[in-house]
């Protein structure tokens, strides 16, 4: 059992959709534990025909940019690439999680990393993907287009 060191947040995200999929909102949660961070992550408004596309899992990622602003082209340019201060091919980038998985355009989960704590990515982003992530494709996974996204921010409560 993981030794939670305190019971709020160290950092959550805001995530909101891209403009294609303005639905689709939610919040991410980080908290500090012994040897890494938690993060709790509550998704909806994912639309059906998303869902059957994807058969309900999605990429997710820290990405290493800090806003979740970009072009007409990427809405969300500017997260830039997955979160990966050693320099490793993926799938063991930091920033590499578990794919998000969803049901009734609702998405829930729970999942520890040891690859960093809340406090080396406050000030990044945290992104939804419209496929899987493979985990084999250079350099991210072949997880399509960014559908979401949320700037991590400290806890302030």
């Amino acid at each position: 059992m993981f030794k939670v060191i305190q019971e709020i947040p160290s950092a959550h995200a805001t995530i909101k959709g891209s403009e294609a999929y303005e639905s689709i909102q939610g919040n991410v949660y980080l908290y500090e534990v012994y040897g890494g961070t938690v993060l709790m992550g509550e998704i909806y408004g994912i639309p059906p025909e998303l869902e059957r596309e994807s058969g309900g899992f999605y990429g997710f990622h820290i990405h290493e940019g800090g806003s979740c602003t970009g072009s007409s082209q990427d809405e969300f340019a500017d997260a830039k690439s997955h979160y990966n201060p050693e320099g490793v091919p993926h799938p063991r980038h930091a920033g590499d999680l578990p794919p998000l998985m969803s049901h009734n355009g609702i998405a829930w989960m729970e999942v520890y990393t040891g690859r960093f704590y809340p406090e080396e990515v406050i000030g990044r982003t945290i992104i939804i993907h419209g496929m899987p992530d493979d985990f084999r494709s250079q350099p991210s996974g072949n997880s399509g287009e960014k559908i979401a996204c949320g700037e991590i921010m400290e806890w302030e409560g």
